[in-house]
């Protein structure tokens, strides 16, 4: 069921999985864990987290702006897909996902080969703290330890700041297209 995409020869990781705890470059205390389907009261903390984000700093569309359609997007995609959420002082400041590529849901029950889409956030008064980065390793972790392989991304071509933090983790360019660069990173759910 694996895609047309191409992937790296060699598996990334291993990586750390949630839940952790971080100091980010500002002395912040951050908590990183996984969230389920956004059970828990996580999906409130995240629709307010998106509120508060600039919408200037939208990439391809995401997320949406205005609450109704945030609580949309993060409801349709948040069944099958995994997440995980950095919160300072209990509120959400980042927010990283794996969305299937598919729509089949016998191949994702059964964890088939299908590939996954990533897609990050991190407000903007939380940027350039280190917070993406440990986000991204934790959800590449997590992914890693329920047997997630296949994993892509585009990203705006010009947005060296994202390509050089997915290419630090392992992520290697795979193909662009106009204004998008195409990457993927194969996991190793060994370690």
């Amino acid at each position: 069921m694996s895609g047309s995409r191409q992937y790296p020869d060699d598996p990334s990781g291993p990586f750390p999985a949630p839940p952790t705890t971080i100091e980010d470059r500002e002395d912040r205390p951050i908590e990183i864990r996984a969230v389920g389907s956004f059970a828990e009261g996580a999906l409130e903390d995240v629709v307010e987290m998106y509120l508060a984000f600039d919408p200037a700093d939208r990439a391809q569309g995401i997320p949406p702006t205005g609450e109704s359609r945030i609580r949309n997007w993060l409801e349709t995609i948040g069944e099958d897909s995994v997440n995980v959420v950095a919160s300072h002082d209990g509120d959400a400041v980042g927010h990283a996902m794996l969305v299937p590529d598919t729509d089949d849901p016998s191949a994702i029950e059964n964890n088939a080969e299908i590939e996954w889409e990533l897609a990050i956030f991190v407000l903007q008064a939380y940027q350039q703290a280190g917070i993406g980065t440990v986000l991204l390793e934790n959800l590449l972790g997590h992914a890693a330890e329920i047997g997630i392989e296949r994993v892509w991304l585009t990203v705006e071509r010009w947005n060296n700041p994202a390509i050089a933090l997915y290419e630090r983790v392992g992520f290697e360019s795979t193909g662009t297209e106009s204004f998008e660069q195409e990457m993927a990173i194969l996991l190793d759910p060994e370690g």
